[in-house]
């Protein structure tokens, strides 16, 4: 069977070769060209927010720690909430336009392109539950989907739906200190059962950090050993 690239729709040929001979077929979702413009995280990273330190000057960095991070530590009331964040690619125009397609315009099926990834990933990692960012019952009605929840099935994983949000206005309306200081927008569903679990969140970038951290600090008050963080791209 033929397999067309998820994003721009070109056939793709398959590799061929001993391994593909011998091997089951495994349906390919990302021709070589677009595969070709994601940009993988590499090299030193903050050890907390995978920001790539090369992109910061050096003064703005603390034992392989960036300064973002180092302010979210120093503040009692975060302290500790959100252990680390792994990132696929950096957030270059072509994912921006990846992104916008799946999550705004309701391209589900771009989840797929990711799971592959998700898996490798998740692989060196040690996690209890899989928890997706939610959405509000408003942006879900308005997008059809949680685009988190996605990413997690589409890699053959069971997310686990703990968390519910309050409708607020959307985070990429508010500045940073905006971000930070709004509100707990989650709400931890009842009867959840949370001692002693180590905490996956999902999400699709990672920015400035709040969304995560909000949601990491409700988890870990209500139990949780550690939360850590998965998502598509780091802004």
């Amino acid at each position: 069977m033929t397999d067309y690239c998820l994003i721009c729709h070109t056939e793709i040929s398959p590799i061929l070769g001993w391994t593909f001979l011998i091997s089951e077929e495994k349906k390919q979702t990302i021709c070589p060209t677009c595969k070709g413009k994601l940009q993988p995280i590499e090299g030193p990273t903050c050890k907390i927010c995978n920001r790539p330190l090369s992109l910061l000057d050096p003064r703005f960095i603390h034992e392989q720690t960036c300064n973002d991070c180092i302010r979210w530590e120093e503040d009692p009331q975060w302290q500790g909430c959100l252990q680390q964040n792994h990132s696929l690619f950096h957030y270059n125009d072509f994912l921006q336009e990846v992104i916008a397609r799946y999550k705004f315009r309701g391209d589900y099926i771009l989840a797929a392109i990711f799971s592959e990834w998700i898996e490798q990933k998740l692989k060196n990692q040690q996690a209890d539950l899989l928890v997706p960012i939610p959405l509000s019952p408003e942006r879900l009605q308005e997008r059809g989907f949680n685009q988190a929840e996605a990413i997690i099935r589409e890699a053959g994983l069971q997310p686990l739906n703990i968390l519910t949000r309050i409708h607020t206005e959307k985070q990429s309306k508010k500045s940073r200190t905006e971000r930070i200081h709004v509100p707990q927008v989650f709400q931890l569903r009842a009867n959840t059962t949370l001692a002693g679990k180590q905490i996956m969140l999902f999400d699709d970038i990672y920015t400035t950090g709040s969304t995560l951290h909000h949601a990491a600090k409700l988890l870990k008050t209500n139990g949780a050993a550690s939360v850590s963080s998965l998502t598509i791209a780091r802004g």
